[in-house]
């Protein structure tokens, strides 16, 4: 539980909401594609702390949805950044095993298609965000992917930014909490989109968040927030239970009013049930979870090799843009988490306010 037997947000959660600072220890997550800055409003006028996603995105679009955010809300909200490495080695026979795979589709949905070398990939890293995150005076920065080098830590908390980090493994966790951010976000295997998972040396952690978080929270200094499965009261109140300081919820949000997902989109998450997602890398090329459908089956039938997060994710990129506005379910990444039945049609504000209610904070 949240609240003491005096009433009180229990010490963990008084530690997280006073440092964002927020009203409620409850966070909307950073859902790349989805999640838009009426979104993000809806969740900080509430109370909570909403998260813009802007990973991989150039700096005068990072600047625009920033200033956009702020045009609907004063409060509190953060930026979240991928920190992957963007120019990591490609072997352009698997980029050209892998065009050919896709050529056909792109020729079956009368999509134009373009054979591209390794050198006509470009990517925008998170330090080219940097800037703007500074001009624009942010204050709260979360990051999935990776960890920020020691340099950029130290020049954001020169800034006053409260820094929180994802991890999916107790070793990672560690990790950030050496690095000194502020927050850990404690990502279980039952969260939908894609991995926080960044050590490359061991294979991808598959803990479940029951059995995750109060292996994290009994390891780390920080406050940890809880990500995976929670979406009612009882789920939230079991991983405060657990040792979390926060919770962080992105599948119930799906469908809301703000959600920039298509409505086949919408309609999958919620007819989907308990064994409806699976981890895939056929739309990035990392590793996420979400509703099994068309394109993620002809990729496991092919055998092929994918190439890495940044390469894979662009070649997908025309497909599933086309498949988003024609509502074709079989041709876009449906992220989901393994609760996502429980997403909810309506206003995020509303939807928030619904189960804060429930909290009893």
């Amino acid at each position: 539980m949240t609240m003491s037997n005096t009433g009180q947000l229990m010490p963990s959660c008084v530690q997280l909401t006073d440092m964002l600072p927020v009203r409620y220890p409850v966070i909307q997550a950073p859902m790349l594609g989805v999640t838009t800055p009426a979104m993000v409003a809806a969740i900080a006028n509430g109370g909570g702390l909403g998260s813009l996603p802007v990973g991989g995105l150039s700096p005068q679009k990072t600047a625009e949805l920033i200033r956009l955010t702020r045009e609907k809300t004063s409060r509190p909200f953060a930026v979240n950044l991928f920190t992957h490495a963007v120019n990591a080695p490609v072997d352009q026979a698997q980029l050209d095993a892998m065009q050919a795979f896709l050529k056909p589709v792109h020729e079956k949905l009368g999509i134009p298609f373009e054979h591209k070398s390794v050198a006509d990939f470009s990517f925008y890293h998170y330090r080219d965000q940097l800037e703007v995150l500074l001009m624009e005076k942010v204050e709260i920065i979360s990051f999935t992917f990776g960890i920020l080098e020691p340099d950029v830590v130290e020049l954001l908390k020169s800034r006053g930014c409260k820094l929180i980090g994802t991890a999916t493994s107790v070793r990672e966790a560690i990790m950030l909490d050496l690095l000194g951010v502020d927050a850990i976000v404690a990502q279980g295997f039952e969260a939908g989109g894609h991995r926080g998972s960044f050590l490359t040396d061991e294979a991808l952690p598959q803990v479940g968040l029951m059995a995750l978080l109060p292996q994290i929270a009994a390891a780390v200094s920080v406050p940890v927030i809880a990500a995976g499965g929670l979406y009612n009261d009882q789920t939230i109140k079991a991983a405060f239970t657990l040792g979390a300081a926060g919770v962080q919820l992105g599948s119930i949000f799906l469908a809301c009013d703000e959600s920039a997902a298509s409505e086949v989109y919408k309609e999958a998450v919620i007819s989907s049930g308990d064994t409806s997602t699976a981890l895939t890398k056929a739309f990035s090329g990392r590793w996420a979870r979400g509703i099994r459908n068309g394109f993620m089956e002809q990729m496991e039938q092919s055998g092929l090799e994918i190439p890495y997060y940044t390469y894979q994710n662009s070649l997908t990129s025309a497909m599933r843009t086309y498949g988003q506005q024609h509502n074709l379910r079989d041709y876009i990444s449906l992220w989901a988490g393994q609760s996502a039945a429980h997403a909810r049609r309506g206003k995020a504000g509303e939807i928030f306010l619904s189960l804060i209610e429930k909290l009893n904070f």
